[in-house]
């Protein structure tokens, strides 16, 4: 595959404003985030963002950026964009989207999203965590994969929801918002309009399931940081700082 990396980054955010450019360790935010993707040793990196703020950033560290659309309804459309601006020629052929506000987000699982491409029949390639407390069991905001283990480490993704699913004994796993696309797929995917278990899971990747498009999982070591909140950044300036300290 010849892949590339695109990191959806837009400066509005309700939650926590203007968090694309968050300080962690003396950098914005999603400097950070593109340094985890560089880690990756996978691809060329890409921030797709709607701000000349976040693209001027990325621009400080030697970084490329694309500036897109501001009314973009999710990522997925944002990276779209993007790719068609960065390659109207179509050399690349797969497409890995890394969110702008996962900060700690491992190098190896970037590079585990992107490994069931390797399988023909696979569209979107993507990654899961097993669930260890009761509390993650329980929560909404926490995706859980429905699936199949079709190997060691990989599933094939049946559903996604905020339930906790599958009922009865075993394990459950926790869905990483990191997503492998083949070009074609995600072209097909953006083209689509939002289905029904999307509407009412709030969960984008169930269109592309309720279209028929197969997605398999990676089983990582654990969830990245998603950075909604004043705290959260908080924990991800801690954990990076720690992560600096030991030398990593």
């Amino acid at each position: 595959m010849r892949p590339v990396i695109l990191i959806p980054s837009r400066l509005g955010s309700t939650r926590l404003p203007r968090k694309a450019l968050a300080d962690i360790g003396g950098e914005p935010m999603i400097v950070a985030v593109w340094r985890r993707a560089i880690e990756a040793d996978l691809a060329p990196v890409v921030v797709a963002t709607d701000s000349p703020l976040i693209a001027e950033a990325i621009a400080a560290v030697g970084g490329r950026s694309v500036l897109t659309g501001a009314e973009h309804p999710s990522g997925s459309d944002r990276i779209f964009e993007a790719l068609g601006r960065i390659d109207p020629d179509g050399a690349y052929d797969a497409v890995i989207n890394v969110q702008g506000d996962l900060p700690t987000v491992a190098p190896a699982t970037i590079r585990a999203a992107a490994a069931p491409l390797a399988d023909p029949e696979v569209a979107i390639g993507t990654a899961v965590a097993a669930i260890h407390t009761e509390a993650e069991r329980l929560a909404p905001s926490v995706v859980k994969l429905v699936g199949s283990r079709i190997a060691e480490g990989r599933f094939r993704a049946l559903y996604f929801t905020r339930a906790t699913a599958p009922w009865g004994e075993g394990p459950l796993y926790h869905h990483i918002g990191l997503y492998a696309y083949r070009r074609a797929a995600l072209a097909r995917f953006v083209a689509l309009p939002p289905s029904p278990l999307e509407r009412r899971e709030k969960l984008e990747q169930l269109r592309a399931l309720e279209a028929g498009m197969r997605i398999d999982a990676m089983e990582v070591a654990e969830v990245p940081l998603g950075v909604d909140t004043a705290e959260d950044l908080a924990t991800a300036r801690r954990l990076l700082g720690d992560r600096v300290a030991a030398g990593a």
